[in-house]
C-alpha cells in the first residue's frame, strides 16, 4: 500500500485533493497527519475539490476525517467539493455530516453570566417538568372520563396486578420501616423528655406524628422509591422498545391501558400502606416506651386515646391517595420521557425518584398550612 493516503495538487487559488487507499482506523495516525498538512499548508486556497473515487475501503473514522477536512476549508469561507464518492458509502457520510459540533463558548467558572445562563435553564427545565406533569394529568382524566362512560374498557386485570406489586409485596417493607421509625421516635423522645420528668408526653408525640405526618410520608417515599422508580423503568422500557408507539399503531390509548391502572392502583394501594404502617410505628413506639421508658401498655393506650382525636387520623388518611396521585403521575411522566438508550432510561428513573419525594414533601407542607387554617 502506498504512503500516500491524500495527494495534493495546487493550481493558483485552487486546491485538488485526490483520496486512495484505505481509509480506515487502522491508518488513523497517517491520515490525520495528511489531513492537518493539507489544511495547513493551503490555508489561502478559495476553491477545493476533494477527488474520493481512489479510495478502497472507508469506515466511521475516515468518513469523520473527511468530514472534518471539509468543515475546517468551509469555516475559511472555501467553495468545498467532494466528488467520485462511492453510493455505498453515502448513508455514512450523511450521519457524519449530520453530527452537530457546536462548540459551547468558554465561559469562567465565576462568571456571573454563566451563572444566571444556568438559572435560566434550570428554570425552563423546571417549567418543561411541570408543564408534562400537568399535560399528563389532564390526560389521565380525560381517560379515566372515557372508562366511566365505558367501564367495560377499564383494564381491571391490570389493576389488580399492578395492586399486589405496589400494595401486598411492599407491605413487609413497609411494616419494617414504620416499626423501626416509631421505635427511633419514640427512644429519642424518652431521652429527652426524661430530663423533665414527662416521659408520658412521649406517647402524645408518637401518637400525633405517626399519624398526622411521619406515616404517610414515609409511605409515600419508599413508594416513591419502590413502585414509582418500577413504573418508570417499565415505561422507559416500553418506549426504547417502540411497544407505546405499536399500542397507538392498534388503535389503542396508551394512557388508558398502561396509566391509568397503575396510577388507579397506586391510589388504593397507599392509603393501606398509609394505615399498616402507621399501626406498626404506633407498635414501634409502644414497645420503646414499655422496654426502655417503663411506660405500661396500658398507660400507653389509654395515653395516646387522650392524645389523639378522629381528625389526627383523617389527616394522614387523607394525605394519602393525594401524594399517591402525585408519585403516580410523576413516574409516568418520567417514564414516557426516555430516549433510545440505557443512559436515558437510567437518567429518567433517577429524576422521577428525586421529583416524587421533593413534591411528595411539598405536598405534604401544603396541607399542614391547609389543615392547620381550618383547625384540623
Amino acid at each position: 500500500m502506498s504512503d500516500t493516503l491524500l495527494d495534493e495538487k495546487a493550481e493558483g487559488e485552487q486546491l485538488k485533493l485526490a483520496a486512495g487507499g484505505a481509509w480506515v482506523a487502522k491508518n488513523a495516525a497517517m491520515l490525520e497527519t495528511q489531513i492537518d498538512h493539507a489544511a495547513r499548508q493551503n490555508a489561502g486556497a478559495k476553491r477545493v475539490d476533494i477527488d474520493m473515487a481512489g479510495i478502497q475501503r472507508l469506515d466511521t473514522f475516515g468518513a469523520w476525517l473527511l468530514e472534518r477536512l471539509v468543515r475546517s476549508f468551509t469555516a475559511r469561507g472555501c467553495q468545498t467539493n467532494v466528488t467520485g464518492l462511492a453510493e455505498d458509502y453515502r448513508a455514512l457520510m450523511d450521519e457524519v455530516h449530520n453530527v452537530k459540533l457546536d462548540a459551547m463558548p468558554h465561559r469562567r467558572a465565576n462568571s456571573l453570566a454563566y451563572a444566571m445562563e444556568s438559572i435560566g435553564i434550570t428554570m425552563v427545565s423546571v417549567g418543561t417538568s411541570i408543564a408534562s406533569i400537568v399535560n399528563l394529568f389532564g390526560a389521565v382524566v380525560v381517560a379515566l372520563l372515557r372508562v366511566m362512560a365505558h367501564p367495560r374498557s377499564f383494564r381491571f386485570t391490570s389493576m389488580v396486578h399492578q395492586l399486589d406489586n405496589v400494595a401486598w409485596r411492599a407491605v413487609p417493607i413497609i411494616l419494617l420501616i414504620t416499626f423501626l421509625i416509631g421505635c427511633i421516635i419514640a427512644q429519642q423522645g424518652l431521652f429527652h423528655f426524661r430530663k423533665f420528668g414527662a416521659d408520658v408526653y412521649v406517647v402524645d408525640m408518637v401518637g400525633i406524628l405517626v399519624l398526622r405526618e411521619l406515616g404517610v410520608l414515609i409511605v409515600a417515599i419508599m413508594v416513591a422509591g419502590r413502585s414509582g422508580s418500577a413504573y418508570t423503568a417499565e415505561l422507559g422500557s416500553m418506549k426504547m422498545r417502540e411497544e407505546i408507539d405499536a399500542l397507538r399503531t392498534m388503535g389503542f390509548d396508551p394512557i388508558e391501558v398502561l396509566i391509568l391502572p397503575r396510577i388507579a392502583a397506586l391510589i388504593i394501594g397507599v392509603p393501606i400502606l398509609t394505615f399498616l404502617g402507621s399501626m406498626a410505628a404506633l407498635y414501634g413506639g409502644g414497645l420503646v416506651c414499655w422496654l426502655y421508658g417503663g411506660i405500661d401498655p396500658d398507660i400507653f393506650l389509654s395515653r395516646l386515646k387522650e392524645a389523639i382525636a378522629l381528625n389526627t387520623f383523617q389527616v394522614g388518611m387523607i394525605k394519602a391517595p393525594f401524594m399517591a396521585l402525585i408519585v403516580g403521575v410523576v413516574a409516568c411522566v418520567e417514564g414516557l420521557a426516555v430516549k433510545g438508550s440505557a443512559e436515558s432510561l437510567g437518567l429518567q428513573t433517577t429524576a422521577s425518584v428525586v421529583e416524587s419525594i421533593f413534591l411528595v414533601i411539598v405536598l405534604d407542607g401544603l396541607f399542614a398550612i391547609f389543615f392547620a387554617s381550618i383547625g384540623m
